[in-house]
């Protein structure tokens, strides 16, 4: 990678840092640097523009839907107006775009499309970071901030069948284990986020078995 390119890439980390530090969602700094970090590991073991890979990871949560009155498209316009004024090529600003624009869960029941390998890498590592022990850790912090229950025991689960039924829901925290986190697994990208999805979703299960088990006063 060439001196402007790795230039790009700090200059966005720098930027994107100071715009997330001390975010108290759980879509602060500290998620977009392990996103970043995953996907360069990833990419390692694709055929793939770890450039483009490193640009997209930085800014797929420039501008979530879920904090811009479920805007799908903010994040891509501030992604190309951050790069511009970094200095990127058109290619690069389309492509890092597009990544953004589509990154997002968007339902159970929405297909993902997400056709550059690029835009798999980021996807992949964005939803690893939302299972596991710290996906755990992220689904409480962000129910948290949404005065969102913890837990409704007559709550039917919904597998949202379109995004904007996905956007509006405000179910408790557990549920959306069931309506997101336990489904990522399956729908990983590349090889390796599979590998590394199924032992994060064991964690997730056995913490709901803890927690259900504790929450009947059981254990």
């Amino acid at each position: 990678m060439n001196p402007q390119k790795k230039e790009i890439i700090q200059k966005t980390a720098d930027f994107i840092e100071q715009k997330f530090k001390g975010e108290g969602t759980g879509h602060d700094w500290q998620h977009i640097y392990r996103v970043w970090k995953s996907a360069e590991l990833i990419a390692k073991t694709e055929d793939c523009d770890s450039y483009i890979v490193s640009l997209g990871a930085l800014l797929h949560d420039i501008a979530d839907h879920k904090f811009y009155d479920g805007d799908l498209l903010e994040g891509s316009r501030q992604s190309k107006k951050w790069l511009e004024d970094a200095g990127a090529d058109q290619e690069t600003i389309d492509k890092v775009a597009d990544i953004v624009k589509r990154v997002s869960y968007k339902g159970a029941g929405v297909k993902d499309e997400m056709p550059s390998i690029e835009g798999q890498i980021v996807q992949d590592a964005d939803r690893l970071d939302a299972i596991g022990a710290i996906g755990i850790a992220r689904a409480f912090a962000y129910g948290g901030s949404k005065h969102r229950l913890l837990y409704d025991a007559e709550e039917t689960y919904e597998m949202h069948a379109n995004f904007d039924a996905y956007h509006k829901s405000e179910s408790s925290t557990i549920a959306h284990f069931y309506e997101k986190l336990l489904l990522l697994k399956d729908r990983m990208h590349t090889a390796s986020a599979k590998k590394i999805a199924k032992e994060r979703h064991h964690v997730m299960e056995n913490f709901l078995e803890q927690f259900y088990a504790e929450w009947e006063g059981k254990r």
